[in-house]
């Protein structure tokens, strides 16, 4: 058993006086109309860290009616393009220059190490830099047709998009969803996950002193039964997008059938990394460790099923093993710390779960399982021996740093048992041979496919899931569709 001890967490401007956290919603900061607040904790220490305004489905309704008026106000929606791209680079620029109080009330909220978030502000504002460059080149086409007749293609933005993001990187996923959006000339309200509220409410801030207009961004804070339900149903709002579980991502489908509003959905995933017997093992064993254990394992796409060829499992149990180790978990603060905690008392139970399934049946730990004591949600990371792809632990995202080695003969094997999921949102191949990894790349069902490399995203590329890891894509040029209506215009000459 390891005993952790925490150390006094940073103080964060943003939380100073105590006061109630407000939404923010036309521009202006509000309590939730039926006076409800919630608490949101601190990782690390299981300490409240602040009192938010819990908001329903009248204040829903009070963001709708924001974002729809900003919408329909001819200086957002028919913004010259240029504007806008400055606007957004402006946008861009205020992520930055407060990066550092943005990144410490991340870790604060998510326990995520201070060295991640410092890093995820730089990623969102990357995000907004990319999609500034986007208003210019939204075009459309003329089409060829009758000699006496004109007709084009124009994209039109969808109207008022609503975004709900999870807890595992909470600006990083609203950048995600704000900045195609506000390229595309819609407006948006936003829904934090409750467990992280924080930094959405930062992000609003920052905007509006950047000069995004009143009721562009709208902020309702709640719990997803209440206000992430309302959004989901409300007839009013013309877009949903979506990160989180899948079985949550199939309600808001469903939610959506109402009005046949748009949907995006970024889901569950239970990657498969597969290490063929040419790989270079130092270089694979390291990806692996990444892939499942960074941010606690916390991510959608965590490479939590590796398959490792026979012929080179034993040199890879050793390396693996070693990589593991420099896996320091800690403090979120502390200059060693590589893994924070998991994000709440009952994630820590559930993630702890599965480990003492893999126990009960008697399958071998090769690295990890034991208890941490401390006062906040921490969990060792641990790897599994010897599992079969129809067990649980195989079957299931567990959403904590806990993964399965499963061995295999051949390709053809390695490919069955890789696509033999629910899922598909992420693989990886590590391999020297070029010619192998694009034909892998070519047979694995997932939305995107690492070769001697793991995790790696950029604003640039489209990111999504097969079958039950999603609807849709985000990030890159495809997004815009997500987020823009085509329409065709005929002139009879």
């Amino acid at each position: 058993m390891t005993v952790l001890e925490i150390v006094e967490p940073p103080t964060a401007p943003f939380l100073a006086g105590g006061a109630t956290q407000q939404m923010f919603i036309g521009g202006a900061r509000c309590d939730a109309r039926s006076g409800e607040t919630f608490t949101t904790l601190n990782p690390a220490t299981g300490a409240v860290l602040a009192t938010v305004a819990a908001g329903g489905r009248e204040d829903v309704d009070r963001a709708v009616a924001a974002a729809r008026a900003a919408f329909e106000e001819p200086r957002w929606s028919f913004m010259n393009p240029h504007e806008r791209t400055r606007l957004m680079l402006r946008l861009a620029d205020g992520i930055e220059e407060r990066a550092e109080e943005l990144a410490t009330l991340e870790s604060l909220d998510t326990g995520i190490p201070i060295s991640n978030t410092r890093a995820m502000m730089a990623g969102a504002a990357q995000s907004f830099r990319y999609y500034a460059g986007w208003p210019t080149k939204l075009t459309g086409t003329v089409n060829p047709v009758d000699p006496m007749v004109h007709s084009y293609t124009v994209r039109s933005p969808i109207g008022v998009c609503a975004g709900i993001v999870p807890w595992n990187g909470p600006v990083v996923m609203a950048s995600w969803k704000i900045a195609p959006a506000l390229a595309c000339g819609n407006t948006v309200i936003l829904k934090p996950a409750e467990q992280t509220p924080l930094t959405a409410l930062l992000l609003a801030e920052i905007f509006q002193e950047a000069g995004l207009p009143d009721g562009v961004l709208n902020v309702v804070t709640g719990l997803g039964e209440s206000a992430g339900a309302a959004i989901a149903a409300h007839p009013s709002i013309d877009k949903v997008s979506f990160t989180g579980s899948t079985e949550t991502g199939k309600k808001i489908l469903a939610a959506s059938l109402d009005n046949l509003k748009r949907v995006t959905l970024e889901l569950g995933g239970k990657s498969p990394h597969i290490i063929l017997a040419d790989a270079d093992i130092d270089l694979a064993a390291r990806n692996a460790a990444a892939g499942f254990c960074a941010l606690s394992g916390q991510v959608c796409v965590a490479g939590t099923r590796i398959l490792i060829h026979e012929a080179v499992r034993e040199e890879f149990s050793e390396k693996i093993a070693a990589e593991m180790a420099a896996y320091t978990v800690g403090d979120p603060f502390g200059e060693d710390t590589v893994l924070g905690p998991l994000i709440s008392a009952e994630q820590r139970d559930r993630v702890n779960s599965y480990v003492e399934l893999g126990r009960r049946d008697g399958l071998s730990i090769a690295v990890g399982g034991e208890s941490i004591t401390s006062p906040g949600y921490y969990v060792e990371p641990t790897l599994f021996e010897n599992v079969s792809n129809d067990h649980r632990l195989a079957r299931e995202e567990i959403f904590g740093p806990v993964a399965a080695v499963i061995p295999f003969r051949d390709v053809d094997e390695a490919v069955r048992i890789a696509n033999d999921t629910p899922y598909g949102l992420g693989a990886a191949v590590a391999t020297r041979d070029v010619s192998q990894a694009h034909r892998l790349a070519q047979r694995l069902q997932a939305g995107v496919v690492w070769v001697n490399t793991y995790g790696e995203l950029d604003p640039t590329f489209p990111f999504g899931g097969f079958k039950q890891s999603g609807v849709g894509r985000e990030l890159g040029e495809k997004s815009l569709d997500n987020f823009t209506e085509l329409k065709s215009v005929v002139v009879r000459l």
